[in-house]
């Protein structure tokens, strides 16, 4: 006997038209935790979709840390007074820069991939009509053509339909995509008032963040404050077309144009701060350098997929932005306020208790910044999934990240703990800084 139609045994709806959770996964939400756990290690189609998208985009993330590391390291050998200044410089450049960042590429990203598939499946039914048609056509014309005579016709209409086929496949293939050049304008704003914000008000901020006037931190900390934020809008731009790629789940150009001006940072390091004697300033140069690197090969390589000019004012999506960002934006407020206030308490105990807290910092950001590979992953796989309505592939892929997630959390956890115990000499060797250190590798590790 078979069962009734839209009965829950054996219904006949399929479950990828089912937009809504099950009953228990609605009642009890933590239940997405253990969807499907046997196959969180599992290389399916899924599993390979989500690492080829999250393997490059974490190695991507965390090369500018692995940069700034680095640098710290090569500032430590200056002294611990310096390594405390580029520290404050540091913490209050990146949080002034989350602040437009994290909301510019997240919402980048999903519009981008949202749009991309709108008109990819856009282009394949195109493409449909248009062999349609031909063959249509071919059949049309098959019949006035006399039984004799179609033998001979017939490779000569194959060939026709042929070339009206490659015609169609020879068209521009640089995508039209509003939102990537929305993005591209955000960012490039953005960037150019973040810079002129940092440069006019390097002192008093630094002030703020407790390098008081009679501070041996204050001079180095403004050198690189003043001169690093020369690179916001390189910074901005090269993220927000970061956002851009992501959206096409290319994480790969992303990883090679951010490696080549990582890769030109660290030669330029030790050039500037030890043969030409510029100390903090030689540092801040190299890495306003890099960004532009990063920002021209990420430029080119888009310039050959996208038209970057929409077509007229009317077709850019600021308001989209501004009103799927705010939200956003209010939680990186929150995040930055509590990693700023860190970094203000720091500089208050002085040179030694800064240095420490700025290596730890950026070891804790290279290494939790490669979870976040997970993130560009699930957000551009969900926003495909939603644009084509295929709610159980949304469903998997939501499980799926937040158990690889957890489980890559807890090996960050244990290869930090191991790796600061060992590694904290490569940074400084002032015994003061690495006492404290030590104290911080537990709190580094728990979070």
């Amino acid at each position: 006997m078979e069962p009734l139609e839209g009965s829950f045994v054996g219904t006949t709806s399929s479950e990828e038209d089912d937009p809504f959770p099950s009953v228990k996964e609605r009642r009890i939400p933590i239940c997405i935790f253990f969807r499907n756990a046997r196959l969180i290690l599992k290389f399916d189609e899924l599993g390979r979709e989500i690492a080829q998208i999250a393997l490059p985009a974490a190695l991507a993330l965390t090369a500018d840390p692995i940069a700034s590391l680095v640098d710290t390291a090569f500032i430590g050998r200056i002294g611990p007074a310096e390594l405390a200044a580029v520290g404050v410089s540091i913490a209050l450049f990146n949080q002034v820069s989350r602040i437009a960042i994290f909301p510019l590429v997240s919402v980048t990203t999903s519009f981008v991939a949202e749009e991309d598939t709108i008109r990819s499946v856009s282009s394949e039914a195109q493409e449909s009509e248009c062999l349609e048609a031909c063959s249509i056509e071919n059949a049309e014309n098959m019949e006035l053509i006399p039984q004799n005579e179609s033998s001979d016709h017939l490779s000569e209409l194959i060939q026709i339909s042929s070339f009206k086929v490659s015609k169609f496949d020879q068209m521009p293939r640089r995508r039209h995509i509003p939102s990537a050049s929305s993005a591209l304008v955000i960012g490039s704003v953005l960037g150019l008032l973040q810079a002129i914000f940092l440069i006019s008000a390097a002192k008093p901020l630094l002030n703020f963040m407790g390098v008081g006037s009679d501070s041996p931190m204050l001079t180095p900390a403004q050198q690189y404050l003043t001169l690093r934020s020369l690179g916001a809008p390189a910074v901005l731009l090269s993220l927000a077309m970061q956002g851009v790629f992501r959206g096409f789940k290319d994480t790969t150009t992303p990883l090679i144009a951010t490696v080549a001006g990582d890769v030109t940072n660290i030669i330029l390091d030790p050039l500037f701060i030890f043969v030409f004697h510029l100390g903090v300033s030689g540092a801040a140069i190299a890495h306003v350098i890099s960004q532009y690197v990063i920002s021209l090969i990420l430029l080119w390589k888009l310039m050959q997929q996208i038209d970057l000019l929409p077509p007229s004012f009317k077709h850019l999506q600021f308001g989209r932005f501004l009103k799927n960002g705010f939200l956003l934006l209010m939680r990186v407020v929150a995040v930055t306020f509590c990693v700023t206030l860190a970094a203000s308490m720091a500089a208050r105990l002085g040179p030694t208790s800064m240095a420490a807290f700025q290596v730890c910092l950026q070891v804790w950001l290279a290494t939790s910044l490669l979870a976040d590979g997970l993130a560009v992953a699930g957000q551009a796989i969900l926003a495909s999934a939603f644009a084509k309505k295929d709610y159980n592939k949304a469903r998997e892929t939501t499980s799926r990240v937040l158990q690889l997630g957890l489980l890559l959390g807890l090996a960050l956890a244990v290869l930090l703990g191991v790796g600061m115990h060992f590694g904290a000499r490569l940074f400084t060797t002032d015994v003061g800084v690495l006492r404290v250190i030590s104290i911080g590798i537990p709190v580094c590790c728990l979070f």
